[in-house]
Protein backbone atom coordinates (compact mmCIF):
# COMPACT_ATOMS: atom_id res chain seq x y z
CA UNK A 1 0.00 0.00 0.00
CA UNK A 2 1.33 3.40 -0.78
CA UNK A 3 1.97 5.95 1.89
CA UNK A 4 0.76 9.37 1.43
CA UNK A 5 2.38 12.45 3.15
CA UNK A 6 0.05 15.20 3.74
CA UNK A 7 1.49 18.89 4.76
CA UNK A 8 -0.94 22.06 5.14
CA UNK A 9 -1.18 24.29 7.89
CA UNK A 10 -5.05 24.45 7.98
CA UNK A 11 -6.03 21.76 10.38
CA UNK A 12 -9.35 21.25 9.38
CA UNK A 13 -8.30 20.49 5.28
CA UNK A 14 -5.79 18.56 6.22
CA UNK A 15 -7.68 16.13 8.78
CA UNK A 16 -10.77 15.96 5.86
CA UNK A 17 -8.30 15.10 3.11
CA UNK A 18 -6.50 12.42 5.93
CA UNK A 19 -9.96 10.40 6.34
CA UNK A 20 -10.64 11.05 2.51
CA UNK A 21 -7.46 9.30 1.91
CA UNK A 22 -7.64 6.48 4.75
CA UNK A 23 -11.23 5.58 3.57
CA UNK A 24 -9.59 5.24 -0.30
CA UNK A 25 -7.46 2.46 1.54
CA UNK A 26 -3.77 4.59 1.59
CA UNK A 27 -1.49 4.90 4.67
CA UNK A 28 -1.35 8.38 6.20
CA UNK A 29 1.30 10.94 7.60
CA UNK A 30 0.23 14.13 8.40
CA UNK A 31 2.25 17.45 9.11
CA UNK A 32 1.50 21.42 9.63
CA UNK A 33 5.13 22.57 8.62
CA UNK A 34 8.06 22.56 6.83
CA UNK A 35 9.98 21.10 9.50
CA UNK A 36 7.50 18.38 10.30
CA UNK A 37 7.36 17.21 6.85
CA UNK A 38 10.73 16.79 6.34
CA UNK A 39 11.10 14.74 9.79
CA UNK A 40 8.22 12.62 8.23
CA UNK A 41 9.86 12.10 5.04
CA UNK A 42 13.42 11.25 6.48
CA UNK A 43 11.58 8.66 9.00
CA UNK A 44 8.30 7.18 7.31
CA UNK A 45 9.67 7.38 3.57
CA UNK A 46 6.25 8.32 1.83
CA UNK A 47 5.65 7.36 -2.00
CA UNK A 48 3.48 10.72 -2.42
CA UNK A 49 2.69 13.72 -0.84
CA UNK A 50 -0.10 16.51 -1.07
CA UNK A 51 1.64 20.08 -0.13
CA UNK A 52 0.50 23.45 0.45
CA UNK A 53 1.94 26.09 -1.00
CA UNK A 54 2.04 28.87 1.73
CA UNK A 55 2.88 27.90 5.10
CA UNK A 56 3.95 29.97 7.97
CA UNK A 57 8.28 29.63 7.87
CA UNK A 58 9.38 27.89 4.92
CA UNK A 59 6.92 27.80 2.16
CA UNK A 60 5.73 24.80 -0.03
CA UNK A 61 8.10 24.84 -2.93
CA UNK A 62 11.17 24.83 -0.52
CA UNK A 63 9.62 21.43 0.73
CA UNK A 64 8.97 20.33 -2.70
CA UNK A 65 12.87 20.75 -3.47
CA UNK A 66 14.43 19.40 -0.24
CA UNK A 67 11.87 16.31 0.01
CA UNK A 68 13.02 15.25 -3.21
CA UNK A 69 16.50 15.50 -2.70
CA UNK A 70 16.14 13.18 0.72
CA UNK A 71 13.31 10.68 -1.59
CA UNK A 72 13.72 10.86 -5.14
CA UNK A 73 10.90 8.83 -5.97
CA UNK A 74 8.36 11.12 -4.41
CA UNK A 75 5.60 11.82 -6.11
CA UNK A 76 3.98 15.59 -4.91
CA UNK A 77 0.87 17.10 -5.82
CA UNK A 78 1.01 21.12 -4.76
CA UNK A 79 -2.36 22.43 -3.38
CA UNK A 80 -2.60 26.54 -3.19
CA UNK A 81 -5.26 29.16 -2.73
CA UNK A 82 -3.21 31.74 -3.77
CA UNK A 83 -2.57 30.35 -7.79
CA UNK A 84 -0.22 31.68 -10.47
CA UNK A 85 1.08 30.38 -13.34
CA UNK A 86 4.55 31.72 -11.91
CA UNK A 87 4.36 29.48 -9.11
CA UNK A 88 3.19 26.63 -11.06
CA UNK A 89 6.01 26.61 -13.37
CA UNK A 90 8.39 26.82 -9.97
CA UNK A 91 6.17 23.76 -8.48
CA UNK A 92 6.84 22.07 -11.74
CA UNK A 93 10.57 23.03 -12.42
CA UNK A 94 11.22 21.69 -8.79
CA UNK A 95 10.01 18.12 -9.50
CA UNK A 96 6.15 18.75 -8.14
CA UNK A 97 4.26 16.08 -11.04
CA UNK A 98 1.03 18.40 -10.49
CA UNK A 99 -0.04 21.77 -9.51
CA UNK A 100 -4.25 21.94 -7.74
CA UNK A 101 -5.57 25.05 -6.91
CA UNK A 102 -7.62 24.90 -3.44
CA UNK A 103 -10.00 23.52 -2.97
CA UNK A 104 -8.83 20.54 -4.37
CA UNK A 105 -10.71 17.37 -3.59
CA UNK A 106 -9.53 13.83 -3.42
CA UNK A 107 -10.79 12.75 -6.91
CA UNK A 108 -8.89 15.75 -8.47
CA UNK A 109 -5.31 15.00 -6.35
CA UNK A 110 -5.57 11.23 -7.00
CA UNK A 111 -6.30 12.09 -10.93
CA UNK A 112 -2.83 14.09 -10.72
CA UNK A 113 -0.88 11.43 -9.39
CA UNK A 114 -2.51 9.02 -11.73
CA UNK A 115 -1.37 11.46 -15.10
CA UNK A 116 2.20 11.71 -13.30
CA UNK A 117 5.71 12.97 -14.25
CA UNK A 118 5.51 14.12 -17.59
CA UNK A 119 3.00 17.46 -17.35
CA UNK A 120 4.50 19.72 -20.26
CA UNK A 121 4.53 23.04 -18.76
CA UNK A 122 2.62 24.49 -21.73
CA UNK A 123 -0.38 22.65 -20.84
CA UNK A 124 0.18 24.06 -17.58
CA UNK A 125 -0.12 27.46 -18.25
CA UNK A 126 -3.51 26.85 -20.41
CA UNK A 127 -5.13 25.19 -17.50
CA UNK A 128 -4.38 27.65 -14.78
CA UNK A 129 -6.53 31.43 -14.86
CA UNK A 130 -4.69 34.07 -13.22
CA UNK A 131 -7.65 35.24 -10.61
CA UNK A 132 -9.15 38.93 -11.25
CA UNK A 133 -7.60 41.93 -9.71
CA UNK A 134 -10.19 41.83 -6.63
CA UNK A 135 -9.74 38.23 -5.99
CA UNK A 136 -6.25 39.55 -5.88
CA UNK A 137 -6.66 42.60 -4.04
CA UNK A 138 -8.86 40.30 -1.52
CA UNK A 139 -6.11 37.86 -0.87
CA UNK A 140 -3.15 40.51 -0.37
CA UNK A 141 -5.52 41.82 2.35
CA UNK A 142 -6.12 38.74 4.00
CA UNK A 143 -2.43 37.47 4.26
CA UNK A 144 -1.72 41.24 5.65
CA UNK A 145 -4.52 40.77 8.11
CA UNK A 146 -3.69 37.25 9.53
CA UNK A 147 0.16 38.94 9.57
CA UNK A 148 -0.98 41.48 12.13
CA UNK A 149 -3.27 38.60 13.92
CA UNK A 150 -6.67 40.03 13.05
CA UNK A 151 -5.57 43.68 13.92
CA UNK A 152 -7.78 45.66 11.64
CA UNK A 153 -5.77 49.03 12.51
CA UNK A 154 -2.50 47.45 11.90
CA UNK A 155 -3.53 46.17 8.73
CA UNK A 156 -4.84 49.11 7.45
CA UNK A 157 -1.74 50.50 8.20
CA UNK A 158 0.46 48.26 7.14
CA UNK A 159 -1.87 48.42 3.59
CA UNK A 160 -1.66 52.50 3.65
CA UNK A 161 -5.50 52.94 3.75
CA UNK A 162 -7.87 53.95 6.47
CA UNK A 163 -9.41 51.85 8.89
CA UNK A 164 -12.88 52.31 7.98
CA UNK A 165 -11.88 51.78 4.09
CA UNK A 166 -10.42 48.59 5.12
CA UNK A 167 -13.62 47.31 7.25
CA UNK A 168 -15.95 48.13 4.22
CA UNK A 169 -13.69 45.85 2.32
CA UNK A 170 -14.24 42.97 4.66
CA UNK A 171 -17.24 43.35 4.92
CA UNK A 172 -17.82 42.10 1.38
CA UNK A 173 -17.86 38.38 0.51
CA UNK A 174 -14.51 37.24 -1.37
CA UNK A 175 -14.61 37.89 -5.12
CA UNK A 176 -14.69 34.61 -7.56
Amino acid sequence: MEKILLVDDEDFFRERLNRAFIRRGYTTCTASCYDEAMAITRKEQPTMAVVDLKMPGKSGLLLVKDALVIAPELRIVVLTGYGSIATATEAIKLGAISYLAKPADIDEILKAFSNDSNLELESLTEDILPPSLARVEWEHIQRVLADCDDNISCAAKRLGIHRRTLQRKLYKYAPK
